[in-house]
């Protein structure tokens, strides 16, 4: 009976998540579902990523978090729209929270929207929530066992971005046996060592957001030629 439920549950799910991708990719918007362990890193990214791409890329942020609303208040600091879902307890944003708040932002001025999701290895991978890929945080504080330990997140992620190279040194982080278990999981993963703290690849990784976000705004004008 519990499988039952869950199936309905994540059956439902779909259908909105369908129709949240289906309207935002009609504006041509390309939309992000950044996950990752709480402490990964995952703000800090976001927050240099807004800052390098911001001119050149129009950027939408969805904080979600169960309580507070201080990850929003650092991204609303570097003077894009930010929305905060709090999810009372929940460990993970689903579909409709996302669709309830998109009448918020003005969609025609947008290029990308970021879904910072529930700080969580398990409970987010789950939820389909409109996105066009999802993207893994891990830090090297965490330890190279997680991704066997939390499969799913990294199976269905686009991108892993391993966080906090800086700290490699003073770590026992094996950086060889992470990428193995990584690609054994998801052949076609790509990869992506930054430090935030000091900015190595970051270049990398704004180039393959961008990338991303190109390709989004070319189908949006592909399928209007074809209509």
């Amino acid at each position: 009976m519990e499988i039952k439920v869950m199936a309905n549950i994540l059956d439902k799910n779909d259908q909105i998540a369908n129709h949240v991708h289906h309207r935002l990719s009609g504006q041509g918007i390309f939309v992000l579902n950044l996950m990752g362990s709480p402490g990964s890193g995952k703000t800090s990214l976001l927050e240099q990523t807004i800052a390098a791409l911001k001119e050149e890329i129009h950027i939408a942020v969805i904080e979600g978090d169960l309580f507070t609303s201080k990850d929003a208040e650092r991204i609303e600091g570097h003077g894009v729209p930010v929305i905060q879902i709090n999810t009372g307890g929940g460990c993970h944003l689903d579909a409709d929270m996302v669709q309830s708040v998109l009448d918020r932002l003005d969609l025609d001025k947008l290029d990308l929207i970021v879904i910072e999701n529930v700080g969580n290895l398990v409970c987010p991978a789950e939820f389909n929530i409109g996105e066009d890929v999802k993207v893994t945080v891990l830090s090297i504080t965490e330890g190279e066992d997680k991704p066997l330990k939390y499969p799913l997140i990294f199976k269905q992620a686009s991108a892993v971005v391993l966080n906090k190279t800086d700290l490699l040194p003073y770590t026992s982080f094996n950086m060889q046996a992470a990428v193995e278990d990584i690609t054994s999981l998801n052949p076609h993963v790509t990869l992506l060592p930054v430090s935030c703290r000091t900015g190595e690849g970051l270049t990398v990784w704004y180039d393959w957001l961008k990338e991303q976000v190109a390709a989004k705004k070319q189908l949006k004008a592909v399928n209007a030629a074809c209509k």
